[in-house]
């Protein structure tokens, strides 16, 4: 597979471009974003879906212009797939054939279940692993997959979307209408309840986005944000019943979206109801990741190979300068909380955190060596993207910004306590990582200590005579997770 590839998405109401940078085989991270409302189904559900010149003409100068960005970024392989509106349209082939010749792009037509099926594996494989139903409102249909520990198990998709219940009912007010369509056409959705759901696309972005403020999340990161069905319910009643755009602005509603939320949310309350769900995942990938990942994967069964996550390899192949010491920080920082964890009161469920932490905290040194844990702290709170939930990104992030015996500041963790463990967890954590990276103070090939717990005490015997400098450190520690007697 190219090292850059971009993927494009021909919706019904956006046309959008990613492109992605591969780091290493299975490891990537995002370069460049663009969209354009091109709206290429407007006129088309009035007119028996057939694509209005127009919208054709806005969706050729687009995609000529991202393929004008693709050549900026020395892309080597563009994968562009249209949906809805395209496949529904009788002139679909003429508008491929004319993209084809005046942006050089080659579109293919995706069937509403392979739709529904590439956003599933997005989810599957880029948010912590879950069991959910995932939800795409676009423009002129609706998806759903069902996921299950990074595979997904089923795929159903309805002509069910906000540009065409915009202009069959929302244009003449006719929202009776449109609650009986959605019902008929949910009676179709053989999708079977299920309290969690993944929201994909636009209207639940939005919604989530505005969530996000109202509830004054500590992480202030859309992608994996978790919430109760409950407040975007009362949300979505309260963007239905505003009179006005002013009103839809004062509920947090963008301007782009004035036209089209009200349809979205109509569509999603009606599904939250069906399906009986009771909290609700934001995703911020969909079909262009699963369209990545389906190439990317496509020789490893559509998922990445057992304990691999792309953020975490992305940050270590970009940050990395030392892989050996890491590993051996790892190794010994695994060794010692093994050793004490249950003296400790610590639950080995912490264990993954602080062996990612340990891996990721000297990424920042990599920038600027003497604030290294400042850049280390905000490359693993920002970049590390996939595959984590907040509370396990916040975690990670913090035992890598404390990671030198320092207390927990009080005001940090008022901040960000929904997420973590007690002050006194978190403590021990960072305390084990120092203890850790002090005695590979002197950076030895080979980790050359024996262990031993006695009582309330961790004995430590050098094997070596090589170990003035890591007594120094260890004996200039503030805290240990032990008394310490170094030998």
């Amino acid at each position: 597979m190219a090292k850059r590839t971009a993927v494009i998405d021909i919706g019904s109401n956006s046309v959008r471009m990613i492109i992605l940078e591969k780091s290493s085989r299975y490891a990537f991270h995002l370069l460049h974003e663009v969209k354009s409302k091109v709206r290429i189904s407007e006129g088309a559900y009035q007119n028996e879906g057939l694509l209005q010149d127009e919208a054709i003409t806005r969706a050729i100068s687009a995609l000529k212009e991202f393929k004008s960005i693709s050549d900026a970024y020395d892309v080597r392989k563009i994968l562009c797939v249209a949906t809805s509106a395209v496949r529904d349209a009788s002139n679909a082939t003429q508008f491929i054939k004319k993209v084809q010749k005046e942006c050089q792009i080659n579109i293919k037509v995706i069937s509403g279940e392979r739709e529904a099926k590439l956003g599933g594996i997005a989810c599957a494989n880029l948010l912590s692993k879950t069991e959910a139903i995932t939800l795409d409102i676009g423009g002129g249909s609706t998806e759903c997959a069902c996921i299950k520990e990074a595979k997904v198990l089923d795929a159903h998709s309805i002509d069910l979307g906000t540009v065409r219940l915009k202009e069959l009912f929302f244009d003449t007010n006719d929202i009776q209408g449109a609650t009986a369509y959605i019902d008929q056409a949910l009676e179709s959705f053989k999708v079977k309840q299920h309290d969690h759901l993944i929201g994909v696309g636009g209207t639940f972005r939005a919604l989530a986005q505005i969530l996000l403020k109202e509830k004054q999340h500590p992480l202030d990161k859309l992608h994996g944000f978790t919430f109760q069905t409950k407040a975007l319910v009362t949300l979505g009643e309260n963007i239905l019943a505003a009179p006005d755009h002013e009103s839809l602005k004062k509920l947090g509603v963008k301007s782009d979206r004035f036209d089209v939320i009200k349809p979205g949310v109509l569509i999603l309350l009606r599904v939250i109801t069906k399906l009986g769900v009771t909290h609700c995942t934001a995703s911020g990938v969909g079909v262009r990741e699963g369209l990545y990942l389906s190439d990317l994967l496509r020789h490893n069964n559509l998922i990445f190979p057992a304990n691999f996550n792309p953020s975490l390899k992305y940050l270590l192949d970009q940050y990395t300068h030392n892989s050996a010491q890491r590993a051996l920080r790892v190794k010994l920082t695994h060794t010692l909380f093994e050793l004490m964890y249950q003296k400790l009161g610590l639950s080995k469920a912490l264990l993954p955190a602080l062996t990612t932490a340990t891996k990721l905290s000297k990424v920042g040194a990599s920038i600027h060596f003497y604030s290294y844990q400042s850049h280390s702290y905000y490359l693993t709170q920002t970049a590390l993207e996939y595959g984590y939930s907040h509370s396990e990104i916040t975690l990670i992030s913090t035992l890598v910004r404390f990671q030198s015996a320092k207390k927990i500041k009080s005001s940090y963790y008022e901040k960000y306590q929904e997420l973590l463990p007690n002050v006194q967890v978190l403590n021990t954590l960072t305390s084990i990582m120092a203890l850790a990276e002090a005695l590979l103070y002197h950076h030895p090939r080979t980790i050359d200590y024996e262990f031993a717990l006695e009582e309330d005490l961790l004995v430590i015997k050098s094997k070596k005579k090589e170990s003035y400098l890591a007594k120094e450190a260890v004996a200039s520690l503030n805290n240990t997770p032990l008394k310490v007697l170094f030998h």
